[in-house]
């Protein structure tokens, strides 16, 4: 985008260059001869005038008429019946020459040498034609300012757009100047708010509609394995068949569950925590360090997850706002390996989370401040797409741990499988 904004700025610049500036250089080159032929005509009139003085008689005032003459050029006087008088030196070949009558058949012609105009058309045309290399020069700098200010908020947009789709849902405050822009921005943000709440609600109601159905099946379950040791053999029979059959809708509805996990996870691949935490350890450092707070970061080698990096980052980036928006002093961002999965912990010395509010801190809308409650919410919500589960571990001092899956050893195996070598 940047390149075609700026190629096609140039291209406009370039033609009208020259469309305007090659007949420029042609006026203003025989701009220069008419002025050159307007001068020598005008002191011809001045020699003219002084020539036709009354009270000069036959006397000629040679020294007010060289006063006349240009820097070498040559006068010529014809007088009807006297021979031509010259005033000045040769003008060599093809001069630049005026000739006007004066007394009863009388000529007088003035020339210069034809260099001396040239030199002068050379040195205006060079002129005109630095103006519009400089034009064109101001208009390559005009079209790269004007090209990075359009294609930087177009990326902005859509790496805002790659992160919706990536299930980064969090509103971004930034603006760039631009209305149409920025109204593409406010509808994203729009659009973010709307997404996070239908994939709530989606995972709530899948949450509820999967409880119930074990609890149903669960009950189901316990009345026919009660049915099964009925004295009645056909009661029993159909009892363990309908067992049977509970069985497997219970199976199919772990297929179901574990089948849309899988899907949410799709992007998940494996994650070096220590890499992928220092990154954003070093995206929220100077936030930090502006509101006089530090951040520190403990992170082992080897701690292999399998996450989705941008769910991850954003996941983490909303806990450090979180930390940074609410809490106090130091914050700690550390990682270990637990029995079943990976733990990534953040903690701040601020006072914690209010007794009441422990419940609901994952809600949507339930803030102890201002802000506008969606950051936890969103960050649980980014967590869960990949497998993982997000909580508030401790309320005070506030430590809130994510929970991620290890990575498989298949995974680990087809990650570093394309970087060998062929043989």
């Amino acid at each position: 985008m940047r390149r075609r904004i700026l190629q096609s700025t140039l291209l406009v610049v370039a033609i009208t260059a020259l469309v305007l500036g090659g007949p420029l250089a042609i006026t203003t080159w025989r701009l220069v001869e008419d002025i050159h032929r307007a001068d020598l005509t005008q002191r011809l009139e001045q020699v003219a005038a002084r020539l036709d003085n009354p009270g000069a008689g036959d006397r000629i005032d040679i020294a007010a008429i060289e006063l006349a003459v240009p820097t070498g050029g040559r006068l010529v006087l014809e007088l009807t019946g006297r021979p031509p008088r010259v005033i000045g030196a040769e003008v060599g070949p093809d001069p630049v020459s005026e000739t006007l009558p004066f007394a009863p058949g009388g000529t007088i012609t003035l020339a210069e040498p034809l260099s001396a105009m040239r030199t002068e058309q050379v040195q205006v045309t060079l002129v005109v034609l630095l103006l519009v290399v400089l034009s064109i020069g101001t208009g390559a700098v005009v079209a790269t300012v004007t090209a990075r200010r359009l294609a930087e908020p177009l990326r902005g947009v859509a790496d805002r757009a790659a992160r919706l789709g990536a299930g980064d849902f969090r509103s971004v405050a930034d603006r760039h100047g631009i209305p149409e822009l920025d109204r593409v921005s406010d509808v994203l943000d729009t659009s973010a708010a709307a997404l996070a709440e239908l994939v709530q609600r989606e995972r709530a109601l899948v949450g509820d509609v999967s409880h119930q159905l074990r609890s149903r099946l669960t009950a189901l379950q316990l009345r026919l394995d009660e049915l099964t040791t009925h004295p009645d053999p056909s009661a029993r029979r159909e009892a363990v068949a309908a067992l049977e059959q509970a069985e497997r809708l219970s199976a199919v509805l772990d297929e179901l569950l574990e089948a849309a996990r899988a899907a949410r996870a799709a992007g998940a691949e494996p994650q070096d925590l220590r890499e992928g935490l220092a990154v954003v350890a070093d995206e929220w450092r100077p936030a930090l360090r502006g509101a006089g707070r530090s951040l520190k970061v403990r992170v082992p080698d080897g701690l292999l997850a399998r996450v989705t990096p941008a769910r991850l980052r954003e996941a983490v980036g909303a806990l450090l706002d979180n930390a940074l928006q609410h809490g106090s002093g130091t914050v700690t961002l550390s990682a270990r390996a637990a029995e079943s999965s990976l733990l990534v912990e953040v903690s701040d010395a601020g006072p914690g989370v209010p007794e009441e509010l422990v419940p609901h801190v994952f809600d949507r809308g339930v803030s102890v401040g201002s802000s506008t409650g969606l950051g936890l919410a969103l960050a649980r919500a980014l967590v869960e797409a990949d497998g993982g589960r997000l909580e508030l571990s401790r309320p005070r001092p506030p430590t809130f741990t994510i929970f991620l899956p290890a990575a498989r050893a298949d995974d680990v195996v087809g990650a570093v499988r394309p970087a060998s070598s062929p043989r």
